[in-house]
């Protein structure tokens, strides 16, 4: 039995999810959440195709409802009476909000007090309860697994819990149908890892032909610096208009889980991921915020492979407004 507080396996416990834990994750949260399309961005004058996951499609704009939705419904019901409980920037937050809503129990979130606006005002509007706290006290949240005053709660975790990494794992599943078989290179936005740990760990079972980039931002790349160091290290955090991933450090099941499942990670400056917000809006009209847009940006530091094609996953669309107006007249938040 999974006690209240806790989201899976205990911390330290952390292992990829197989085949048949990805299966039962995409049974159980069938009608929560979407099969979301693969659709094809040409970029012309003999550029490349990107395939472009669009999870910014999911009813809160962001991948992370598949893990809230896989953690909350694999654990037993008087684990999540008392309600739930996550630490996120916005996306996770959102995610366990809107599963709290159908079970029908409360739900608190701590955010970092540079949260942005428009996220949290859609916390709020799925009726969480929002606690804001310095950024340093927010990451503790993720090791503690639970918060002053809310030890009953059961704790989602954004990306340290296997059953999360499961739901995120449906995406593999959808990918092995949906992309051609010219495509050898996904590339997927690193804020924990569970993203890209979870899709990594299923294309391997299901096309292991392809290979799982992980894409972080300049300023904020933990894992890139981990990678190269052999070790977890910390880094001067920069925070920038691309909230949803970035870090001051990585915890070691993480790493370890990196190391084991994909290629590298791929780091991106800052104004890259506004051109590719614009890229998006103005090629596409899809509305993505950086992180999801992280990935197309970074498509063009891949060194080509003949007849090779890639894929990038758009992880959500939570972009403040003022912000996208900034990037789609030509500047940089």
């Amino acid at each position: 039995m999974i006690p209240a507080g806790t989201a899976g396996p205990p911390a330290g416990m952390t292992g990829p999810p197989g085949i048949e834990r990805i299966n039962a994750a995409r049974e159980r949260t069938a009608g929560i959440v979407r099969r979301t399309p693969t659709v094809p961005l040409e970029l012309g004058r003999g550029g490349p195709t990107l395939w472009l996951k669009l999870e910014l499609l999911q009813p809160v704009a962001s991948f992370k409802l598949r893990g809230a939705a896989a953690a909350v419904t694999a654990a037993p019901p008087e684990a999540t009476r008392a309600g739930l409980l996550t630490a996120s920037v916005g996306n996770m937050a959102q995610g366990a909000a809107w599963m709290a809503r159908r079970l029908g129990v409360p739900c608190s979130v701590v955010v970092p007090e540079t949260a942005p606006a428009t996220k949290l005002e859609r916390i709020a509007d799925l009726g969480a309860s929002i606690i804001p706290v310095s950024f340093d006290r927010w990451w503790q949240t993720f090791v503690d697994r639970t918060y002053p005053g809310l030890e009953d709660r059961f704790f989602v975790h954004p990306f340290l819990d296997t059953e999360v990494m499961a739901g995120n794992g449906v995406i593999a599943c959808e990918l092995a149908s949906d992309l051609p078989a010219e495509v050898g290179t996904v590339l997927v936005p690193w804020g924990g890892g569970g993203l890209a740990c979870g899709i990594a760990a299923g294309l391997r079972e299901l096309r292991p032909e392809i290979r799982v980039h992980a894409v972080e931002v300049e300023g904020a790349a933990p894992l890139a610096a981990s990678l190269d160091a052999g070790e977890v290290v910390s880094i001067d955090h920069r925070p920038s208009f691309v909230d949803g991933i970035g870090a001051k450090t990585v915890f070691p099941e993480m790493l370890g889980l990196a190391r084991k499942l994909l290629a590298g990670s791929l780091v991106v400056p800052v104004s890259a991921v506004a051109g590719a917000v614009r890229l998006l809006a103005e090629r596409t009209r899809v509305v993505a915020e950086g992180a999801g847009a992280a990935p197309v940006a970074a498509a063009a530091l891949l060194p080509p492979r003949d007849g090779a094609q890639t894929a990038c996953i758009v992880s959500g669309g939570n972009i403040d407004t003022a912000k996208l107006i900034e990037i789609l007249s030509g500047g940089v938040p």
